[in-house]
């Protein structure tokens, strides 16, 4: 499989593979609406925000435009990463004392755990650092645990607010903070924004950008097959990577110098892309 890729990005001129699945933030394709995802984080965390969210469906970029932003912060704002958040009160403090590296006193119990954190928060600030905790898929934590994060906001130093939350999540976050006994938490999310499905016209912008970035001609895909693919997909990124690396390797199976739109329908047609669901109408 190592000699066939490696056939595959000569044949095409890349460099390196430009639709791999896992999120790289040099591959990072400015749409307007990425731009603006970009914007609302950087919005929120220089205005100080105590809650920010970032929604979008499964596979819409999120976590590449996660990493550039945070790859992007200066070494005064101290990091702490959830990447994979789970219910429950307890797990979710003790989570935070974890991503933050803090340790936890044996048999400690929530207040404990909440002094720890204070604590740390504390004297980061009086060290002149803002601490920012991200915590992905945020749609999984249940109403507890977003109250006892709502409450680590309310820690502070005199005016200043000594801890910033980035929640990432699917759509459903957004459904969830609406709910009305989560109203103070709600209240308390200063900035937020949903990055939607790529368009059409995104969708072939998209595609050349990768090919770019990988060393290769933009123009590998012909704009018929960048239609195929964006219905095939409904413009999720991840959908999108997925159906252009196979559609890649059908190419250059069949020696083509280029991505036609029946190359991707052979992809279809046969069954081998399974975000297809029932597939487009060709």
């Amino acid at each position: 499989m190592a000699q066939a890729l490696n056939y595959y990005l000569e044949h095409f001129g890349l460099r390196e593979r430009p639709f791999a699945l896992a999120p790289d933030p040099e591959f990072l394709f400015w749409s307007p609406e990425h731009r603006g995802a970009y914007a609302m984080l950087d919005y929120g965390l220089s205005t100080r925000a105590p809650i920010t969210l970032l929604t979008g469906e499964i596979g819409a970029g999120k976590t590449t435009i996660l990493h550039h932003f945070l790859d992007s912060l200066t070494e005064d704002v101290t990091i702490g990463m959830i990447s994979n958040a789970r219910p429950g009160v307890n797990d979710v403090l003790r989570r935070v004392c974890a991503a933050l590296g803090l340790t936890v006193p044996t048999g400690a119990d929530s207040a404990d755990i909440f002094a720890v954190i204070q604590d740390f928060l504390l004297e980061e600030h009086g060290r002149g650092h803002r601490v920012l905790l991200v915590i992905d898929e945020a749609q999984n934590l249940n109403r507890d645990a977003l109250e006892d994060l709502r409450m680590l906001t309310n820690i502070n130093a005199g005016r200043d607010e000594v801890l910033q939350l980035l929640l990432v999540g699917q759509p459903e976050l957004r459904a969830m903070v609406r709910q009305s006994d989560l109203v103070q938490f709600a209240q308390r999310v200063a900035a937020s924004y949903h990055l939607p499905r790529l368009d059409p016209a995104s969708t072939g912008g998209y595609i050349a950008s990768r090919i770019r970035q990988a060393g290769g001609n933009p123009n590998i895909f012909s704009r018929q097959a960048a239609e195929l693919i964006h219905d095939a997909t409904e413009g999720v990124p991840r959908l999108i990577n997925q159906l252009c690396d196979l559609s890649l390797t059908y190419a250059y199976a069949n020696r083509e110098p280029m991505v036609k739109r029946s190359t991707v329908a052979q992809v279809l047609d046969d069954g081998v892309f399974f975000g297809a669901g029932d597939g487009p109408k060709r």
